[in-house]
Parts: C-alpha cells; structure tokens; sequence
C-alpha cells in the first residue's frame, strides 16, 4: 500500500490521522480522549476503529460529538493502553448503526447502561437534550461495580439540571456512598415507566441486557421499541472478516445496535 496516498484512495483500511486534543482520567484505568475533529458525521451508537500507530486497533463507541470526537477507553490491553496515552491516533470511521433516533421521537425515552456501557450512550443522552421537545420524559438508568467505577459525574449532574431523570445504583457501596446499592435491572421497577409510550435503548454486559429486557418487558415496553448494543470481537469493521459473527448478523455492519427480538434468540444460544 502507498502510505502517501489520502486514506479514502489507499482503501477501507486505512486510518485518518487526528490530534488528541484533550485526555481526561474518569476512573482508575479508564479515560476519555477527545480527537481535534468536528464530529461530522458520527451518529449516536456508532463507533470507530481506533488505531494505535505500531500497536494495533480497537473498536471503540463514539461517546461524544459535542466538543470534538470523543471516545471512552478501558485500559485493559496493550492496545487501549497504547490509544489512552497516544499524542495522536488513526480513526476508521463512523461504522455501524446507530441508536434508533426516530423511533424514540414523541414518547419517553428510556436509556439503560452499565459499568463503561454508559460512554456508546452519552452522545445519545446529549442528542436527546439537546432536541428536548422531541421526547416526553428522558430517563437514564445506570449502574457500575462501585462508587469508583461511576463516569461522567460532572455530566451526570448536567445531565438532570437540563431535565434528565436519572437513577444510579453500585454494585457493592463504599466509602461515602449513600445511594442505591443493586443491579442495573432492579432499577427498571422503581422509574414509573408508561410502557407503550416508552422506547428504551440498552447497553452493558450480555447478562445485564438480558435481566434489563426482561423488566423493561415487564414494566410494560413492547419488544419492538427496546433496542440493544452488541459489541463482539470487531476487527476489520466493515463486514468481511466475521469476526464479529453473531448468527446471520455481522455486527460491525448489522450493529452494533440492533432491536431486541432480533437478538434475545441469538444470545440464547450456547457458544454462538
């Protein structure tokens, strides 16, 4: 490959170069970098291949547009690690869906997020407000390991001053907490949710969404407006390599946001 040529004439696989133009620490081992880019084009629930140069790529959600393009990064692997301390990182993108904005427009929306599944929705919880006649109430229910593992605390508090009903909840409380201890689903009875007038948009880990779904439908939400994001073992981003498989879905194109009846059977399945 020609490394000289632009990126849309060297192919798919090539990253454009962005500036870090801001890194914030949010826990111990996560961070949110923030690329000098205008956001255009990246829509909520979508997410980019972000590449470390000499290290490697990682799929990663776009969590914000707002002040630039902003990603929320775990540092769990060589990679992440590399991306969270980079000066300046390759980006594949936008790739996949996104969230469902039009199906939520003229009801409630109802978003659902645990642990770090809370960054693919902030620039959902951020497009929401900002259009915030487009919706009746804009719940968020989030959740995290402990009080130490929670994102965003600033935009939290944002969040329900400009009209965000918001409930939070841990997993095991510590030092000087005194909010609700439980998992992410028990929060699901105590919101007060109209169900036929409510689209719900839901991320975490697999068991979390099942659990979620499962009181969302209980709390009276049709299937067909709950929606979920899949994130599996994305590599090439682009629908050919199938790593990403998930039954007849690749999700990397077909996802990562997908709605709920399509994959509750798909995640029931042992080893799929």
């Amino acid at each position: 490959m020609d490394l000289l040529r632009a990126p849309d004439e060297a192919g798919p696989y090539a990253p454009r170069v962005h500036r870090v133009a801001d890194r914030r620490q949010e826990t111990d081992d996560t961070w949110t970098i923030t690329l000098d880019h205008d956001g255009a084009g990246f829509a909520p629930g979508q997410f980019s291949m972000l590449y470390a140069f000499g290290v490697g790529e990682a799929p990663i959600s776009v969590a914000s547009v707002q002040e630039g393009l902003a990603h929320t990064i775990r540092a769990v692997g060589p990679v992440t690690r590399a991306l969270c301390a980079a000066p300046a990182i390759g980006v594949r993108g936008p790739l996949g869906t996104g969230w469902p904005l039009d199906a939520a427009r003229g009801g409630d929306l109802v978003i659902v997020a645990g642990g770090v599944g809370l960054a693919p929705v902030r620039a959902l919880v951020e497009h929401a407000l900002d259009r915030r006649d487009d919706h009746g109430r804009i719940v968020l229910l989030y959740g995290a390991r402990t009080p130490a593992d929670l994102l965003y605390r600033a935009e939290l508090d944002a969040w329900a001053r400009q009209g965000a009903e918001i409930l939070v909840t841990v997993d095991a409380a510590s030092g000087t907490w005194r909010g609700r201890v439980g998992v992410v689903p028990g929060l699901v009875p105590t919101a007060g949710l109209d169900g036929p007038a409510t689209t719900a948009m839901v991320v975490g880990p697999e068991i979390m969404m099942r659990f979620a779904t499962d009181a969302l439908r209980d709390a009276g939400v049709p299937a067909g407006r709950i929606f979920v994001s899949l994130e599996r073992s994305m590599k090439c981003g682009i629908g050919l390599c199938g790593h990403c498989q998930l039954g007849p879905l690749l999700l990397c194109r077909d996802g990562p946001v997908v709605p709920q009846p399509v994959a509750a059977p798909l995640l029931k399945v042992r080893e799929l």
